[in-house]
């Protein structure tokens, strides 16, 4: 079993930055990948951004990249995704993932085990 509790999100305006993190635990969580991946309102959940444990190697979406960095820290078993110049079409619930799927899957679906979910709202 894996356990995920995101924190960090919150209301900023456009140009600002936040960070969000999540703390994981479980036996074998630090073995394969974490993501993260959100949903706006009316619309299905996408991938972000994700990244290996062992080798910190990351994946970003074309929308984010430039803009958001997802990182890790193995002696906490927190991944954060620092997210600067924030949009207002950056708005939704905010999800951190594990997979016990090789690479980093992109497709919501490949994710076993979800956070609760952090609200990143951007105002204009």
């Amino acid at each position: 079993q894996v356990e995920l509790v995101e924190s960090g999100g919150g209301l900023v305006r456009a140009g600002d930055s936040l960070r969000l993190s999540c703390a994981m635990s479980g036996r074998t969580a630090e073995v394969y990948p974490m993501a993260w991946l959100r949903q706006a309102p009316g619309k299905e959940r996408g991938f972000v951004a994700g990244i290996r444990w062992s080798s910190g190697s990351t994946v970003s979406a074309d929308s984010v990249k430039g803009r958001f960095t997802i990182s890790r820290d193995n002696a906490k078993n927190t991944v954060y995704l620092q997210m600067n110049s924030l949009k207002p079409e950056d708005t939704a619930v905010y999800y951190c993932a594990h997979t016990t799927i090789s690479g980093i899957p992109q497709m919501p679906g490949a994710y076993t085990y979800w956070g609760q979910g952090t609200q990143v709202t951007v105002s204009s």
